[in-house]
């Protein structure tokens, strides 16, 4: 991903704070950050640095002191955490972490910034684009648009300066729990053919995590930014599952393969293994197409999304 910055940034090189350290998308903004000469703060129950000079903060999400504390003295904020794929952990920690999270910004006076997937969206006809309303048809996606609900609206009342940046399903270096990842990338390191759940021929398109990560670091960088709702630079293909196979198979120099699971075996694999069961309510977006509009931020910004054939192929370096 190139970018020549169409926007002022931020006259301050202070101290940017990632709450939800360690996972793939904070190391990739960890490291963007780092790289455009800012200082980083990693907080997490057990951060771990990312660079040399990274701050460490152990800190609970859950806790308001904690994440206050974490907080204190950082100019720009980022909420990238990610909880465990349940929907009664996401129903009962969610409000809390986002509660948290602007509580502690609103306080020191620091901007924020929250990752956030598409659930909200629910099904789609079309591209989803930063305008598509929240019309969730999950209970994980009833839960996002709660909480992003609640950000939007503390937004507009002026009581926080903050952003919200959406990614599509995400893949890339270090992606371990991507579903591509799980079912294309993992299996072909395994020697097995890959595997795709839903319609393999329908559209769906990823975000490349150094695009995500990039994109975070510049977006809070960025004084206009704020107070808007971003869409992360994703590659405009129609790529199918079916094409991310034969690029994978192709990266890995195997011969094409796709193992189509019927749906219908998800709901008694699901009794044995619990993330085929907590994703049976998101099978809407992999039944149909699934189309991510990013164009706002690649004229906004001058970003340009990495191609798929090279995300691939970067990502199964990585994996080997």
């Amino acid at each position: 991903m190139t970018s020549d910055q169409h926007s002022s940034p931020l006259a301050s090189s202070g101290l940017h704070t990632i709450l939800g350290a360690n996972g793939v998308i904070a190391r990739e903004l960890a490291t963007a950050l780092a790289g455009a000469g800012l200082s980083v703060r990693q907080v997490s129950r057990h951060p771990r640095a990312v660079n040399p000079a990274d701050q460490l903060r152990a800190a609970d999400l859950l806790d308001a002191k904690s994440v206050s504390s974490a907080v204190a003295g950082s100019e720009v904020v980022y909420l990238v955490a990610g909880l465990t794929y349940d929907t009664a952990t996401w129903q009962t920690q969610w409000p809390v972490v986002m509660r948290h999270a602007m509580e502690a910004c609103a306080l020191h006076g620091a901007r924020l910034v929250f990752f956030d997937n598409v659930y909200a969206y629910g099904a789609v006809q079309g591209a989803m684009t930063e305008e598509t309303p929240f019309n969730p048809c999950s209970r994980k996606g009833e839960v996002r648009a709660a909480v992003a609900t609640r950000l939007l609206d503390a937004m507009q009342r002026g009581q926080i300066k903050a952003l919200i940046a959406r990614s599509a399903d995400f893949y890339g270096p270090g992606a371990a729990n991507s579903f591509l990842n799980l079912t294309v990338f993992g299996r072909l390191r395994s020697g097995k053919s890959p595997q795709w759940i839903g319609d393999p021929a329908s559209v769906h398109q990823f975000t490349h995590t150094p695009d995500a990560g990039r994109a975070l670091a510049l977006l809070g960088q960025t004084e206009s930014a704020f107070g808007q709702t971003w869409h992360l630079p994703t590659a405009q293909d129609p790529v199918t599952g079916e094409d991310m196979v034969r690029l994978a198979c192709a990266a890995a120099g195997r011969p094409y393969r796709l193992q189509v699971m019927p749906e219908w075996l998800l709901g008694p694999l699901g009794w044995f293994v619990k993330p085929l069961r907590e994703n049976r309510e998101m099978m809407y977006q992999l039944n149909r197409d699934y189309r991510f509009a990013s164009g706002k931020i690649e004229q906004a910004l001058g970003l340009t999304p990495t191609p798929y054939p090279a995300g691939v192929g970067a990502t199964w370096a990585a994996s080997r």
